[in-house]
């Protein structure tokens, strides 16, 4: 064990090391950019709207009325320009004829013997209004959320330049597991397995390899045979250096290095980042399930953001109601609902209170918040709150 880097640190670290080995950029299809970031800035390829655009249902008139009605304009045409007296029928999102002097609303027309009159606006889109031709919209850097995709789609893209998804996969230790039936006779069920791979937002995961054998020939090839196919390799257990903890040497017998190697944070004490002599990278989780919950929230989330060329994720805030103690000289990530209150069954073994939390209230080291302090709030991937 080597002297514990801070927390904050921790997340900086992880982040930086993935920023540093994100892939190349490629053009991708929408589904594949989502979640990345831009990797270029986001232009548009033709004016949008391309063409004026109606904005509501009514008709579109030229001149002064009233205005005989002659036809219907309806989206997806090319209309004919409009005569000054005459009235066309037109559906929301359709172009708007040349020569239209106003838009009469649907519900603000009167009909009569084949002539509409009402009061008339230009309700409707000019082309351009939006973009023109090769403007930027968007900055490299930008997330890919679903508001760029529908942005992008709409500006004529078909693609974004991007970086890919990192390929994950989750490596879980330990003789004592079981995948299947209840705890007993010494043996526990298996948490990690079912839930780490749903925590690794943002990356392509593969599936899980384990329960491993507590020995260093099977971890050594459990985690070549991760490595084969996965950029980030997630293992649970066995960061310890107790009897039956076997990753810190077969990290060494693969020729792995630390990128970090403990962290100063309670729970989840201890976790570890190393990187191959290829470029992977290797998240070494604690066994207990809220501890590992913690290393993903402290190192993996961070990684995977950088490996896709987002910012490091950003921490919400809530106003405690109540004292939360410190853990002195550690960070202290303790649970919280949304009303900052503190959950029971919050113990490292623990999956109870972290099922309705908000997240972590990020109580700094030689510290202790009282109830009312408003402070950092560290959330769970894939966990709305």
């Amino acid at each position: 064990m080597t002297d514990p880097i801070t927390w904050a640190d921790a997340r900086e670290t992880a982040w930086a090391a993935g920023y540093a080995a994100k892939p190349a950029p490629a053009e991708l299809p929408f589904a594949e950019a989502a979640g990345s970031a831009l990797a270029a800035p986001l232009t548009a390829v033709s004016d949008l709207p391309a063409f004026p655009t109606s904005a509501v249902d009514g008709w579109a008139v030229a001149g002064t009325g009233p205005w005989r009605i002659g036809g219907e304009v309806l989206a997806g045409h090319v209309p004919e320009p409009l005569a000054s007296g005459a009235a066309v029928k037109i559906a929301t999102g359709a172009q708007v004829p040349e020569g239209t002097d106003g838009l009469i609303r649907l519900e603000h027309g009167t009909v009569e013997d084949g002539y509409v009159s009402g009061p008339t606006d230009r309700e409707w889109r000019e082309a351009g209004e939006e973009a023109r031709h090769g403007e930027e919209l968007m900055p490299a850097g930008t997330p890919v959320t679903p508001p760029v995709i529908g942005l992008a789609a709409a500006a004529g893209h078909l693609t974004l330049p991007a970086h890919g998804r990192p390929r994950a996969r989750v490596v879980v230790f330990g003789d004592e597991l079981l995948t299947s039936g209840v705890s007993g006779k010494g043996r526990i069920r298996d948490a990690l397995g079912p839930m780490v791979p749903h925590l690794l937002v943002g990356a392509d995961v593969q599936a899980s390899i384990g329960p491993v054998a507590d020995t260093l020939e099977a971890h050594v090839a459990a985690l070549r045979e991760a490595l084969a196919d996965a950029d980030v390799v997630c293992t649970t257990g066995g960061t310890m250096v107790g009897p039956v903890d076997h990753l810190h040497a077969a990290l060494a017998e693969i020729g792995a290095e630390y990128v970090l190697n403990t962290v100063a944070v309670r729970p989840g004490f201890p976790m570890l980042l190393a990187r191959t002599a290829d470029g992977k990278f290797i998240a070494g989780l604690p066994g207990n399930p809220q501890s590992a919950v913690i290393a993903v929230v402290t190192v993996v989330a961070p990684l995977l953001a950088g490996l896709r060329g987002l910012p490091l994720p950003p921490l919400r805030t809530v106003e405690l109601a109540e004292d939360v103690p410190g853990r002195g000289s550690f960070t202290h990530l303790a649970l919280v609902d949304p009303a900052g209150r503190r959950l029971a069954h919050h113990g490292s073994a623990m999956l109870r209170g972290l099922a309705g939390a908000a997240g972590f209230a990020v109580i700094p080291p030689d510290d202790a918040a009282a109830a009312g302090t408003v402070v950092d709030l560290a959330t769970v991937p894939g966990v709305s709150s």
